[in-house]
């Protein structure tokens, strides 16, 4: 059957879709692009910033928790207009902010709202298209993390200096707004569709082993009776593994661009655009893939298992970005972008899994329990990062002292270093801890009261000594971004080695 004998409304569902998370990952990415901004502005080191990160990720955490289950109790429709409206809302509160625990607060929030979005979209995807598809179709939605990604660094900087930082969340998260009026206007589910075709929706109902699936929805899956399958632990497993590593490119590629090739807040938006281009076809590519397997007769456990390893050994050439980097930054850009398309592959079939193996009914319980885990990963990383970022920075600045004392500038240091100076919240400034590049402005207007021309000698020779341990710190996270997905596969073969489904 053709597919313009079959319909195509289940691709304005996936269209759908693919706009919220869009506006999903556009609301938390906002953040990491006013770091620098948000630092000055409240006085944060790495260690505060991977804080508030990790707030949103235990929140995150927490959401999971509940989202799944209660998009299941409540149904698709409900379940996700119910989890956006909340999310934007949490998205503009952070403009209400003024102070760096009104931050943990919005953070936390957002997290708990925002990690309805994914169960809630493998439980659409899974009510409106055959197995077959699914990733493809997974592959397209999650593709809008990407678009969202790209979105941000080319509109948040932008506003924050025409308007201020807090005009950045208020427009942003006022998009989601604009996805509920679409939603409620072309959404229903199959059964009660009135646009949908007989002919579709038969085809959206093919799958030869859900038919006692359709017919069983009074009984419902627990988390208790969910977490004795391996099939479950599989999926949490390789999400716990590999989510941090996406969590690590969102919040802190930014920053590692600016450090790294010291670019101002706008000169970032076209690398960070490149990098999620790349992404976004690795996404879609990667829900392809599987589907053109299947169509030269390989079963679904063969393709999507055969696919993650390919996308798995996609991800290790981020090793290398550093090297080729420093022959020149768009190869690291490149680099990057191609690790981060490798995660997006692996993501639209790991998400695929949970309706590979488990009934429509329970996908969104399960997805939410794989995306606790994941969360738990992302806080892990974060807190890893922030403590590595923190060290590393503070044995640079060491570095730089001891140099600077050796080229005739011992005198300045040992001033700074025993004067206290204050930011305009009165918070004390700790020089050992934060760089001459970094500290607020009216910190460097009194820095350069005592000796401006020792005050640029010393910005002058500690930021390139910074520069060089931060990279440091930067290849160890690299190492692991790398190596998290070979391991996750061969953890999750060993748990499930023929992926049976659950009935």
């Amino acid at each position: 059957m053709t597919q313009q004998a079959i319909g195509k409304y289940r691709w304005t569902i996936c269209a759908l879709i693919f706009f919220a998370t869009t506006v999903n990952y556009l609301d938390r990415a906002v953040i990491s692009l006013l770091k620098k901004t948000l630092s000055g502005e409240f006085n944060w080191s790495e260690s505060d910033y991977s804080n508030i990160v990790i707030c949103f990720q235990v929140c995150y955490a927490i959401g999971m928790m509940g989202a799944g289950s209660l998009i299941d109790r409540l149904g698709s429709k409900i379940g996700y207009a119910l989890a956006t409206t909340l999310w934007s809302i949490a998205a503009i509160g952070h403009a209400l902010v003024s102070n760096t625990f009104g931050f943990f607060v919005a953070r936390g929030f957002l997290g708990i709202t925002e990690a309805g979005n994914f169960p809630a979209a493998i439980k659409t995807t899974a009510e409106w298209f055959p197995k077959k598809e699914r990733a493809f179709a997974t592959g397209i939605f999650n593709s809008g993390s990407n678009i969202g990604a790209i979105v941000a660094p080319l509109t948040v900087p932008f506003i924050a200096s025409q308007w201020g930082w807090k005009w950045a969340f208020i427009l942003t998260g006022a998009i989601g707004f604009i996805w509920l009026i679409l939603w409620f206007y072309f959404y229903e589910i199959p059964a009660k569709h009135k646009k949908l075709s007989a002919a579709e929706y038969e085809f959206i109902h093919s799958d030869v082993d859900e038919g006692t699936q359709q017919a069983d929805n009074s009984e419902k899956l627990s988390w208790g009776k969910l977490l004795t399958f391996r099939q479950t632990w599989a999926f949490a497993v390789g999400k716990f593994l590999t989510d941090p590593i996406w969590w690590f490119y969102l919040f802190w590629l930014p920053d590692f661009l600016k450090k790294e090739y010291l670019l101002s807040e706008t000169a970032v938006a076209l690398p960070l655009a490149l990098a999620y281009t790349i992404a976004t076809v690795g996404s879609i590519f990667g829900g392809w893939l599987p589907m053109y397997f299947m169509k030269n007769g390989w079963n679904v456990f063969r393709s999507r298992k055969t696919a993650m390893l390919i996308y798995a050994f996609c991800a290790l050439p981020v090793l290398s970005a550093q090297y080729f980097g420093h022959l020149n930054m768009w190869m690291a850009v490149i680099i990057v972008g191609f690790a981060m398309a490798a995660h997006q592959a692996w993501s639209a079939n790991i998400f695929t899994t949970v309706s590979d193996m488990f009934p429509k009914k329970s996908t969104a319980s399960v997805t939410g329990i794989g995306g606790m885990f994941g969360a738990i990963g992302g806080i892990i990383i974060a807190k890893a990062a922030g403590f590595l970022f923190d060290a590393y920075r503070a044995g640079g600045i060491a570095q730089s002292w001891v140099a600077a004392r050796a080229n005739g500038l011992g005198e300045y240091v040992n001033t700074i270093l025993a004067t206290k100076f204050y930011d305009k919240h009165d918070q004390l400034i700790n020089l050992n801890q934060k760089d001459l590049g970094s500290v607020a402005k009216e910190v460097v207007d009194k820095l350069k009261a005592i000796d401006p021309i020792a005050f640029d000698r010393l910005k002058e020779l500690q930021t390139p000594i910074v520069k060089a341990s931060l990279s440091q710190s930067y290849l160890i996270m690299f190492c692991i971004c790398g190596s998290a997905y070979l391991l996750g596969w061969l953890i999750m073969h060993f748990l499930v080695p023929k992926m049976k489904s659950i009935n």
